[in-house]
């Protein structure tokens, strides 16, 4: 009996090698982290594509006063979707893909500390993306919003929570099990990242000498690490109090709806910075090659995105001045969320003074991390705006919110994300994306994201709530909604672009030489796309720009070395 068993083994392991060497075979069982990378990269944009066609018909339903593109339901829950798929789905996947592909390459590893733990977090993305969106298929998708707040969450599609005809279904369930299961991706790609930067960096590379995006990408998965807690206990007790009769968010068996929002902002708010904190790395890296100089103020870029990690978790509940906290409570998280922006603030300076008197290449990747600083400059001004209680308490819950979380989240991180596309895209696959059609996805992008957004800001000084699916014709709203409209349309046209050049440039663009941009870090300093094993010789570093001084010897600045 023992020869057949052992003769199926022989024949599993035989056909398992044989996969394993196909070209499928090697993207599905692949622990390589630049296959990973990429896997996520293309992940996010696609459910990016996803998000942005829920987008436009939010915004195709309020073009116009009165209209009936989507029923009360169907907007609920394409509007829920929409936030959810942009913020799990699109913003961290992407941000972990580039973080896997270029982090152990920046600090001169072969690969990740745990290279089946890093396929594991992928996997359990993609399967927890796809659980949700089949929500649809269920006709259940979510429809209380992407924050999902109490009660809304514990009732079906369509119901209030004094409804008698509502039913528990599993809308808010696909939401919960959903967020569970990307946090378990997440807090495996966080611990991955935290083990490879302190334990695999290069001889010679301290921490003061890791570049700028290593370090928010570590400050970024220790914020993971102790942020999800939160989220995943709010979705915990939602869940048990569907269906185990709990009542932790019900007022009227002695629960509180608000102990919701604490928990889901708690997290919420910090995720603000795991959004945004990759992206500040990608244009440290950027700004200083395109500017032909180095970084202005290397440590305080590095030790103000420390000192924003550690403010993100004082500020959460700035997202709940209207819902009547004590005064003291709202005197100090006005008084963090105010404090919160110097950090913020010393980045921008230190971009700007970069940027000041270099020899400036208006490239692609620099036009997009140009793009991002002004765009990302307004959302912080109006964001500073909204830590002012009596002025929140006016614009709370209105299009101005809307317009603040879109500067910053689309105006700076999408542009961040494009800034490394380009920037990124020649080490990746051994080709430039095209030049002329960069220019032209970036304006479209420009108009797109002002003449979408600002209008929100008047639109919310004039009152418009938002979550509402329409509105009447005699409020004043109706011209600045058309103009957002049509800005989204502008927008959607510039991601069509960005397709387009992504096709043609795989298939017939320009071959780039390893370093193309005569960078400064070390992913530069091997051939595009990288050898399996990322570098023949280990490398050593001696300074912070370790591939600029090795092509350079001659002006290298020994002196100021750190050691």
């Amino acid at each position: 009996m023992a020869t057949p068993v052992i003769g199926n083994a022989t024949t599993t392991v035989v056909r398992q090698k044989r996969l394993s060497e196909s070209y499928v075979g090697e993207w599905l069982m692949t622990t390589d982290h630049k296959l990973i990378g990429i896997m996520y990269i293309v992940t996010g944009f696609f459910f990016f594509l996803v998000g942005g066609m829920e987008a436009l018909l939010i915004r195709t339903q309020l073009a116009a006063p009165d209209a009936h593109v989507l029923s009360p339901q169907t907007y609920n829950a394409i509007f829920t979707m929409h936030g959810t798929t942009m913020i799990f789905l699109f913003v961290i996947p992407v941000l972990t893909g580039f973080g896997n592909y270029i982090v152990p390459l920046m600090i001169g590893a072969r690969d990740m500390a745990f290279p089946r733990l890093n396929a594991f977090g992928y996997w359990v993305l993609l399967f927890g993306g796809i659980f949700i969106q089949s929500s649809f298929l269920f006709g259940a998708p979510p429809d209380g919003g992407w924050f999902l707040y109490a009660p809304l969450n514990l009732t079906n599609a369509g119901c209030t929570v004094h409804a008698t005809a509502c039913t528990n279904g599993m809308n808010a369930d696909f939401w919960a099990l959903g967020v569970l299961m990307l946090g378990v991706s997440s807090i495996a790609g966080s611990v991955n990242f935290v083990v490879t930067i302190l334990k695999l960096r290069a001889p010679g590379m301290s921490i003061n000498r890791m570049p700028l995006f290593t370090w928010m990408v570590l400050v970024t998965s220790f914020l993971l690490l102790f942020a999800l807690p939160s989220l995943t206990a709010a979705a915990g007790l939602l869940l048990l109090d569907r269906h185990a009769g709990t009542h932790f968010y019900q007022y009227a068996f002695g629960g509180d709806p608000l102990l919701w929002q604490h928990l889901f902002w708690s997290f919420g708010h910090p995720e603000v910075y795991i959004l945004i904190l990759p992206v500040f790395g990608m244009i440290s890296e950027i700004l200083p090659v395109f500017s032909h100089k180095p970084i202005f103020g290397y440590t305080f870029i590095a030790w103000s995105g420390v000192a924003i990690g550690f403010l993100s978790f004082t500020v959460w509940a700035h997202h709940m001045f209207a819902v009547g906290l004590p005064p003291i409570a709202q005197a100090f998280f006005a008084t963090s969320t105010t404090l919160i922006a110097i950090p913020t603030a010393v980045k921008i300076f230190n971009w700007i003074a970069t940027i000041f008197g270099g020899k400036i290449s208006f490239k692609v990747p620099m036009l997009f991390a140009l793009g991002f600083v002004a765009m990302f400059l307004i959302g912080g001004l109006n964001g500073a705006a909204l830590a002012v209680v009596p002025f929140d308490y006016q614009v709370t819950d209105t299009y101005f919110v809307v317009a603040h979380l879109h500067y910053v989240l689309f105006g700076g991180t999408v542009f961040g994300v494009f800034a490394g596309t380009y920037y990124w895209f020649p080490k990746m696959t051994g080709k430039f994306l095209g030049e002329r059609l960069g220019q032209v996805q970036f304006w479209l992008m420009l108009i797109g994201v002002n003449l979408t957004f600002f209008p929100m800001h008047i639109l919310g000084l004039l009152g418009m709530p938002r979550r509402y699916y329409t509105y009447a014709g005699n409020l004043g709203w109706n011209e600045l909604n058309l103009l957002a409209s049509i800005g989204a349309l502008t927008i959607g046209l510039a991601i069509m672009v960005f397709l387009y050049n992504v096709i043609v440039s795989l298939k017939n663009g320009q071959v780039a030489p390893d370093d193309p941009w005569d960078a400064f870090t070390l992913e530069w300093d091997t051939s595009s796309p990288p050898k399996k094993y990322n570098f023949l010789h280990i490398p050593v570093v001696r300074s912070r720009r370790p591939f600029y001084d090795k092509k350079y010897p001659e002006i290298a600045d020994w002196k100021t070395v750190i050691h």
